[in-house]
């Protein structure tokens, strides 16, 4: 007679506390509804404008089919001392964590050559620097609820853009791709660091998914039905895409998965820089 457990509770998260960063919008905001759709009794929501927050916050706790809480704690992780106050707060309301998706992240695109310092600082910063600091900060709460049969998990949110870089052009984000190819391999140190303490830690890469921060990119690639056309699976990413790779990794049918990155994308990431942008797109600072 086979012991594995029933389908459903593989792939669920009953009454597990998530922390999700960058969750009023986006790919978190998706995060954050699979993850209280799969059972989590908490998930604290933070990003950097409060009223996002409040918005998405109350979105989710009036969804048929939630019945556990979403929380608005508004933090600008890019900033040492908000990750501390952010950390701070959560531990007023519970004494640990079971999942932190690391999701927040933010792009900037110009043409080779016009580049200055604060471009790329200002990317790398919240898009590395933070990661692994609130990861520093929040393992304590990771830890203390961890076994072997029941690990925590971090879930950093990286891109294909870091497993091979292709943007060129007026609107290259050089520093983008640069900082999650080192989310990714922050992530995969942090695994066999974290290992030992019970703690998982894995990498999502995602291609293009609309949303606020990749419509623009998207638009000067020739749009949402042009680059579908051109991805080998004839679409671009969805919601329930995202949600279904964030809900595996969180919950016991993942609890032997550690250091890996996941690609998103429908397969692009093999067959190269197949996306070419228009050269006569206007460009923009993304």
């Amino acid at each position: 007679m086979s012991n594995i457990s029933p389908i459903p509770s593989l792939f669920s998260t009953p009454g597990k506390i998530a922390v999700v960063t960058g969750g009023s919008r986006g790919l978190g905001l998706h995060a954050a509804t699979a993850l209280l759709l799969s059972g989590c009794s908490k998930v604290y929501i933070t990003s950097r404008k409060a009223a996002a927050c409040e918005e998405a916050v109350a979105a989710l706790n009036a969804t048929k089919g939630i019945t556990g809480k979403a929380i608005s704690i508004p933090a600008d992780i890019s900033k040492p001392e908000e990750i501390t106050r952010l950390v701070k707060e959560i531990e007023k309301d519970t004494n640990h964590v079971d999942i932190l998706i690391a999701n927040a992240g933010a792009t900037w695109g110009a043409p080779y050559g016009s580049w200055k310092k604060e471009y790329w600082d200002k990317v790398m910063t919240l898009n590395v620097t933070s990661v692994f600091m609130l990861v520093q900060e929040m393992t304590p709460l990771l830890a203390k609820n961890a076994t072997i049969a029941d690990p925590s998990r971090v879930i950093t949110t990286a891109s294909v853009a870091g497993i091979k870089g292709f943007s060129t052009g007026p609107n290259a984000t050089y520093s983008y791709s640069a900082s999650k190819a080192a989310v990714i391999h922050v992530t995969k140190h942090l695994a066999v660091t974290l290992g030992p303490k019970r703690i998982l830690c894995n990498s999502i890469a995602p291609g293009f998914f609309p949303s606020k921060m990749a419509n623009a990119l998207i638009d000067i690639y020739g749009g949402t039905d042009q680059l579908a056309k051109q991805n080998l699976n004839g679409r671009l990413g969805l919601e329930d895409d995202f949600a279904g790779t964030v809900v595996f990794l969180s919950s016991k049918a993942s609890s032997h998965v550690n250091g890996v990155v996941i690609p998103l994308d429908g397969g692009g990431h093999l067959v190269g820089d197949i996306f070419k942008p228009d050269e006569d797109a206007p460009k923009s600072k993304l």
